[in-house]
């Protein structure tokens, strides 16, 4: 097939997501052409990009080591996992930044810019939608229930924060930072229980975010892909169930009309077409948002969510604008 005979379908990762591997099988059983390529790393080496504006113009082209993209030809781009905009080592290490930031701005521009393309999700709004701050707020606005929330740089306030919640609190990262231990070994901070007596005046040197417990029967996870939603109910023995995820199970649940109507509107707000939605459900059926990641890894999930929310993906890119 002719590279640009049919719009294509741009997709945005690197070279190890195996599972975008999911939905480009899916794609390529239905003859949609695809074009993968990693901006942060292709760009400065097998790819390269072109793109004119002028007035009533606006054209390029994305070169790749066997394809030929017309900028003008894509019908949805898949900004799933790419690489940071890293260039490799310059003349000078200046120059190395210099050439990363331009990539960054210029090349990331370029393809975020895209007229007649479908976005799932649109860059900017995944770095919008990723700032917790945001995400409690917008779910207060659109009618989650959400856990009494403090994000302070005042040990006192946490502190009473802490102390004044009865069923206890937890203690949450506001970003999943890069952490290493002394001898260099990553570090995951994961979600834990919090003693009021234990926060130091250490809390001052930047934000911490401090949650209500919530007395949960069990976690969920909701993947929106456009309108559908694939819910399934997470049993673990960790209050985080990301901690060990080889003890934890899972199984299809339905996502109640409230909570389904609550998704679309934060959706619609965010302007986001794929959410992964966390939600703690306590025994009284009662749903607590808790975060909801705008580019969130859903492969983990069952066999059959699994396949269903590829196909559901597969689709949005297929449809583009018309989705």
């Amino acid at each position: 097939m002719a590279p640009n005979r049919h719009p294509a379908v741009l997709v945005l990762t690197n070279t190890h997501d195996v599972t975008a591997d999911l939905v480009l099988r899916i794609l390529s059983e239905r003859r949609v052409p695809v074009v993968r390529v990693d901006p942060g790393v292709d760009l400065f080496g097998s790819a390269s990009l072109t793109a004119r504006y002028g007035t009533g113009e606006q054209r390029g082209a994305l070169r790749t080591s066997n394809r030929e993209l017309d900028l003008t030809r894509v019908r949805s781009v898949w900004v799933r996992r790419p690489s940071p905009y890293e260039a490799p080592p310059g003349p000078t290490e200046q120059a190395s930044k210099f050439a990363a930031a331009q990539a960054f701005w210029g090349a990331g521009g370029v393809l975020a810019s895209l007229s007649s393309a479908h976005y799932v999700n649109h860059p900017w709004h995944i770095r919008n939608a990723e700032y917790k701050p945001a995400q409690l707020a917008a779910a207060d606005r659109n009618g989650f229930l959400v856990p009494d929330t403090v994000i302070t740089t005042d040990p006192d306030e946490a502190r009473r924060f802490c102390a004044g919640q009865a069923g206890g609190a937890v203690y949450k990262p506001v970003w999943d930072s890069r952490f290493r231990a002394a001898d260099g070994t990553a570090q995951t901070v994961w979600v834990r229980k919090v003693d009021p007596a234990e926060i130091t005046d250490a809390v001052s040197l930047c934000p911490h975010m401090f949650q209500a417990t919530v007395p949960k029967a069990f976690d969920a996870r909701v993947t929106a892909v456009g309108a559908r939603l694939f819910g399934i109910r997470i049993t673990s023995p960790d209050l985080d169930w990301r901690e060990r995820q080889d003890l934890m199970t899972c199984a299809p649940i339905e996502v109640p009309e409230p909570v389904a109507r609550s998704v679309a509107a934060y959706l619609g707000e965010l302007g986001l077409v794929y959410g992964a939605f966390d939600f703690a459900v306590t025994a009284a059926g009662d749903w607590y948002f808790l975060e909801c990641n705008p580019n969130g890894q859903w492969a983990w999930q069952g066999t059959g969510t699994t396949a269903a929310i590829a196909h559901a993906i597969a689709d949005l890119l297929e449809k583009g604008p018309d989705s």
